[in-house]
């Protein structure tokens, strides 16, 4: 496991910057670490470098203390408070057992932030549509909505059972919809709010990141409505930064790399949109 104390020997970031480099992997304090629902936490860290550069759907690798597991583990970055880095993951395998442990106290290694974010330079009603664990960038999208005058967040989030983002989404956003497995998918629910959303005052745009079958309703749904979409992909990385080859994607364009080229791609980029 980690140190029990975070003792800085060498400032990875502050030499980086000092070269004009981007930092790669370095030790940072473990702030927090509580658990959302059954087999999901939130890990939260501190590393001013992320915190001041994170956009919404870029990740953040996290390594193991385990010498024999070489790859990172990819997680979006879900809320930023001053320096401190939020992420949410559920427990799947070694790697994110290990984290689940993590302390206050603790330290972890982590480099980012790595790929390209969505655009949300327009004025819009964002229409942020997750499913299971696509929820943590969208979260951190909400976050950085709620500033603006100009835009807002409608949460529509789709969970297996437990709801376990509505109340830290619900700061950020101004209309907050969910929906269960036992109840439906969330393209229904984006049917029981279609009205709304097609005659609001701002145009909406949507955002999703979720399985892959899910973003492809979505992108469907939003393809036949004439609704902007912007779809953070999901995929199996190795490095996060594009020397492996591990999440390559088809594209109209032919195959890219989600960690460089995304995570985020629209409908038209995907060939979705046919």
């Amino acid at each position: 496991m980690p140190n029990a104390t975070f003792i800085p020997t060498f400032d990875v970031t502050a030499e980086a910057s000092r070269a004009g480099r981007f930092p790669g992997r370095r030790t940072v304090p473990v702030v927090d670490n509580r658990r959302l629902s059954d087999g999901i936490y939130r890990l939260t860290f501190r590393d001013s470098y992320i915190a001041g550069r994170a956009k919404p759907a870029q990740f953040v690798d996290l390594y193991t203390a385990d010498p024999t597991r070489l790859m990172p583990r990819p997680f979006g970055v879900s809320e930023v408070h001053g320096d401190d880095v939020s992420l949410i993951f559920a427990v799947v395998g070694k790697g994110t057992e290990e984290f689940s442990h993590l302390v206050a106290g603790d330290t972890v290694d982590v480099m980012g932030p790595l790929g390209r974010g969505f655009d949300m330079k327009a004025s819009a009603n964002y229409v942020l549509v997750a499913g299971g664990l696509g929820v943590p960038p969208l979260l951190y999208a909400a976050q950085k909505l709620s500033l603006r005058d100009d835009a807002t967040a409608t949460a529509a989030f789709g969970y297996r059972d437990e709801r376990f983002a509505d109340d830290l989404v619900a700061p950020y956003a101004e209309r907050v919809e969910s929906i269960t497995n036992a109840q439906g998918n969330v393209v229904d629910l984006l049917d029981s709010i279609e009205d709304s959303l097609v005659n609001g005052d701002l145009p909406p745009v949507i955002l999703s990141c979720g399985p892959m079958p899910m973003m492809r309703a979505v992108a469907s749904w939003a393809v036949a409505r004439g609704i902007p979409c912007q779809l953070s992909l999901e995929a199996r990385m190795g490095c996060g930064y594009g020397t492996c080859y591990v999440c390559v994607v088809d594209t109209a364009s032919g195959r890219q790399k989600v960690c460089v080229a995304g995570p985020v791609f629209t409908p038209e980029q995907l060939g979705w949109d046919k």
